[in-house]
């Protein structure tokens, strides 16, 4: 895998668009802090229908992001899904990509803050 330019600051076009709608990225934040969570879990998370969860899910699932493991508990379907290591290294890669692409926030205050004239806060530190 090539190494970022890391004197070039990215552009938005360069954040995987697949992890960057909502409800998939939902997903796989949640997963990068749990091992395993079950559909229903992630739905009541995520505050989404089941029509919606699904449909984001799947394309997880196609992309090789996340694996989904279907069994029968009590004769009740029950999908568990985790986060597969192609998964979390395309959100590693994504946060990467999105924090080059933001501005140091304390700086930029501290800028914005001069320019009115102000004295920035110091934060401790």
């Amino acid at each position: 895998m090539a190494k970022k330019n890391r004197n070039r600051r990215p552009t938005p076009q360069e954040l995987d668009p697949l992890i960057h709608e909502r409800l998939r990225l939902g997903i796989l934040s949640a997963l990068a802090v749990e091992e395993a969570i079950s559909f229903t879990e992630l739905r009541d998370l995520l505050r989404t229908t089941d029509g919606n969860l699904s449909v984001q899910a799947r394309k997880l699932e196609l992309a090789g992001y996340v694996t989904c493991e279907k069994r029968f508990e009590a004769r009740k379907p029950k999908s568990t899904y985790r986060l597969s290591p192609e998964g979390r290294a395309a959100l590693e890669s994504y946060l990467e990509t999105l924090h080059d692409l933001l501005p140091d926030l304390r700086e930029a205050r501290g800028t914005a803050a001069l320019k009115a004239g102000l004295r920035p806060a110091h934060s401790p530190g």
